[in-house]
């Protein structure tokens, strides 16, 4: 069994200081109903907590760890880096360099700008949007997140387009009113919305590859509708490939579905696992931004060299290697189809839905395609099915609207050892059907 009283005791010591006794709300392990480990250290496919247990990690800090935890190349530049100071808050050679970097991966951020979070992205390239074209409203969907700006935590319905409501105390009514909320991957909704109200709107936002609802892959002809609508109405197309950039594929979402968004949204592999996040796009929207242009955008820790040169170092690895995609997306597809077969052998009606190296396993019996579908899941069974895991070292995201993710670290005795558990925890789902 598994011992986490040191975490338990840590746990409620952090709780005395700490909202929920984290930083985030899906650490609290609330929705399933047990304490968190508390992690003390990492390396390559494993994680370890203060209880000293042993974890197979597919989390991997919610995607960024790619290459695996503790990287030696990318901790020996981080080793180098910190003796000559940790923070400038003034430009740096790596800027440019990383800059770089990232536009030979996706040749459509002509210009980018720095931030410290995947949320600072999302909000500033909003601002950037609505600055461009005059206009206030903005489109987002339905299990898609952006971060939790006030305009992008808006309550969504499950009719055609519902204007948006807060959905948190302390967001203004006034600027959740200026977000409209779409069912993803609903195509005639989106005509519909765009027919109706297209020359309102400034911009739509969309993870093309949804990953906060569980890993929602978009339906043939989706993200295609989304370049059409916008072009024909002058709106701008964001993609928020914070956790699908470098994930669907070596140059992103865009890459694998050919699609060419205005904007794009990256972070956490960008930042190789610091906090770092990036936004850009086409040189004549993003010369409107400060100082060249007059929509303001500003941070004192924006382009940190810690967090750059941990970026650049994974991002010097994976350009040096290409092979490293492929090799992390069969690796992933190989689980997949384990937990498959696994899954079909005891019964146990499952969609084990992959794009790149991300996967996220729903406990239903049809395809999950937007938010209400993965509401409709079996969470007693996702339940059962992580509890038993975690009990014998096999380390999922804590929830059943999350993915999960692979990294170039997992071997195949990690694999194997993977499927065994879950044939296993497959098997006591069975029982209780």
């Amino acid at each position: 069994m598994l011992q986490l009283g040191k975490s338990q005791k840590a746990f409620d010591d952090a709780k005395r200081y700490l909202p929920g006794g984290v930083n985030s709300p899906v650490r609290s392990y609330r929705s399933v109903g047990s304490t968190p480990p508390f992690i003390s250290s990492a390396s390559g496919s494993r994680i370890y907590d203060i209880d000293n247990n042993e974890y197979i990690d597919f989390v991997l800090s919610w995607g960024p760890m790619i290459l695996g935890h503790a990287n030696p190349e990318v901790i020996a530049s981080l080793q180098e880096a910190i003796p000559r100071g940790t923070s400038f808050g003034a430009p740096t050679l790596l800027e440019t360099e990383l800059a770089k970097k990232i536009q030979a991966f996706m040749p459509n951020m002509e210009m980018l700008r720095m931030v410290s979070s995947g949320t600072e992205a999302t909000m500033s390239a909003l601002r950037v949007a609505r600055g461009y074209t005059g206009r206030d409203s903005i489109v987002k969907f339905i299990g898609n997140y952006h971060g939790h700006s006030d305009s992008l935590l808006v309550k969504a319905g499950s009719g055609l387009a519902t204007f948006g409501v807060p959905d948190s105390p302390g967001v203004p009514k006034g600027v959740a009113e200026n977000t409209i909320t779409i069912p993803y991957n609903d195509i005639e909704a989106v005509k519909s919305l765009f027919a109706e109200k297209g020359d309102e709107i400034a911009a739509i936002i969309v993870e093309p590859v949804a990953g906060n609802m569980g890993c929602v892959p978009p339906v043939p002809g989706f993200l295609e509708t989304l370049r059409e609508v916008t072009k024909e109405h002058d709106a701008v197309l964001i993609f928020d490939e914070v956790m699908c950039g470098f994930r669907a594929s070596s140059g992103g979402a865009q890459k694998l579905y050919k699609i060419k968004p205005d904007l794009t949204c990256l972070g956490k592999i960008v930042g190789g696992g610091m906090p770092m996040a990036v936004f850009g796009g086409s040189a004549k929207i993003m010369s409107q931004v400060a100082p060249s242009g007059p929509i303001y955008q500003a941070g004192t820790l924006s382009g940190n060299p810690i967090a750059v040169t941990a970026g650049l170092a994974t991002l010097s690895i994976l350009q040096r290697d290409p092979t490293i995609f492929k090799s992390v997306e069969d690796t992933t597809e190989r689980l997949c189809e384990g937990y498959r077969k696994l899954a079909a052998e005891h019964g146990v009606p499952v969609q084990v839905q992959r794009v790149g190296s991300m996967f996220t396993i729903f406990f239903t019996d049809k395809p999950v395609l937007n938010f209400d579908d993965a509401c409709a899941c079996n969470n007693d069974h996702f339940q059962t099915f992580f509890h038993y895991n975690l009990e014998r070292g096999i380390y999922y995201a804590p929830s059943s609207y999350e993915s999960n993710f692979m990294s170039f670290a997992h071997k195949a005795a990690d694999i194997d050892t993977t499927l065994e558990i879950a044939g296993e925890a497959f098997r006591e789902i069975a029982k209780n059907m």
